[in-house]
């Protein structure tokens, strides 16, 4: 059985991007870039397409090009291969949910210590 998607209203995707903007000190919580509502894209750190959800602490602010390099990445494996974003992501994702903080101060943690994750 395929997916199908909910698209969110416009007003409703706007009040989620704005909510993830000011919760994350206008910045991408991946390279600590400064950003504005134009410019800023909304990322799901649980993918959708990998059981995530639309939920707001699921959802946080990035730029562009973070995003897309990003992709569908489970937060464990974005954070082993890129490190740096993995720390930005704990200072500047406020609002998300305290499992997700705790995945990537691990996978932080033993990428910097050269430790291969876990499968």
């Amino acid at each position: 059985m395929r997916h199908v998607r909910r698209l969110l209203p416009a007003q409703q995707k706007r009040a989620i991007k704005l909510a993830a903007l000011r919760d994350c000190g206008r910045r991408c919580v991946y390279c600590a870039a400064p950003l504005d509502y134009e410019h800023a894209t909304l990322d799901h750190v649980q993918p959708l397409a990998k059981g995530g959800a639309d939920a707001p602490g699921n959802v946080v602010a990035a730029c562009p090009p973070c995003n897309r390099l990003k992709a569908d990445m489970l937060p464990v494996e974005f954070f082993m291969r890129y490190p740096w974003a993995g720390s930005n992501f704990i200072h500047h994702a406020r609002a998300v949910h305290r499992a997700l903080k705790r995945q990537a101060r691990r996978a932080v943690s033993l990428a910097f210590a050269g430790v291969p994750a876990a499968a």
